[in-house]
């Protein structure tokens, strides 16, 4: 069994419209799934890191891990590259968190209209 390593766990979701609490909402519901499939606990993660895209300004998802009670993990905004055709109305977040599990291992979480973003990784978590 190997040791503890720093891991990036991936993940995004979709929302229908700028607004804070819908953003919050989808936040929380990716955080939650992300730790839950990966088996994160609160003093596990060592930072998280989320984009939103452009059209996205109502809140910042940050607000949401806060929320969850996650109140020492240090947490980072920003926004994405606006690439013209892009997935609008996009989080996506990156989750560093402290772990046993091999690269192979860990499950990065696509959520909603997200998926199409990595099919590659969604159709290789249905076949674990």
């Amino acid at each position: 069994m190997q040791g503890v390593i720093l891991r990036g766990i991936r993940g995004a979701i979709d929302v229908s419209a700028n607004e804070s609490q819908e953003i919050l909402k989808a936040t929380k519901s990716l955080l939650q799934e992300m730790a839950r499939q990966n088996l994160v606990k609160n003093e596990d993660i060592a930072a998280i890191f989320f984009t939103v895209t452009a059209d996205l300004n109502a809140t910042f998802p940050a607000a949401a891990a806060r929320q969850l009670g996650w109140s020492c993990v240090p947490l980072m905004c920003s926004q994405e590259i606006d690439v013209p055709g892009s997935l609008p109305r996009c989080i996506r977040v990156l989750m560093l968190v402290n772990s046993r599990k091999t690269p192979e291992e860990v499950r990065h979480i696509y959520l909603k209209g997200a998926a199409t973003l990595r099919e590659d990784l969604i159709r290789e978590d249905l076949s674990r």
